[in-house]
């Protein structure tokens, strides 16, 4: 019976994190550009992000336009540090190309406080959303230029 829930719960995550890799704004074809990989990093939400565009995830060294960029951020890095890598992330992006910083949820090892990725993106000149639970560890947030609110 455990193992039965076990693997229940391990569908529902699935699902979840599916159905989040949706709201990222990614699609299928964007090649989607990814900073401060480390070993610690949820491998489902990229794999989701990869599923979703069939497309591999470029790194931080990848110098040709992408079309979406994700940030992994944790507690102990530098503020400023992230809001120099959101800017060299954004240089050569569209204004309307996704820029999303994963970071993992409150309570959780790493978790950023409330106020770094705000002041970080501000800094930066871009606007943080309200966090989007990607699955039971990892929260993310979209960030937009100054200006750039949803479009009606």
């Amino acid at each position: 019976m455990r193992l039965s829930l076990v693997g229940c719960y391990a569908e529902s995550v699935a699902e979840i994190t599916t159905k989040r890799a949706d709201e990222f704004d990614f699609h299928s074809g964007s090649i989607v550009q990814e900073w401060l990989w480390d070993d610690d990093v949820d491998d489902s939400i990229r794999q989701q992000i990869e599923d979703l565009t069939g497309e591999e995830l470029v790194d931080e060294d990848y110098d040709a336009q992408v079309d979406g960029v994700i940030i992994w951020w944790r507690d102990g890095d530098e503020e400023d540090d992230l809001a120099d890598t959101i800017v060299d992330a954004s240089t050569s992006l569209e204004d309307d190309t996704p820029v999303w910083i994963l970071t993992p949820k409150p309570g959780r090892l790493g978790a950023p406080g409330p106020s770094t990725l705000p002041n970080a993106a501000k800094t930066a000149g871009m606007n943080a959303a309200t966090p989007l639970t990607v699955n039971a560890d990892w929260n993310a947030m979209r960030l937009r230029a100054f200006g750039k609110g949803k479009q009606a």
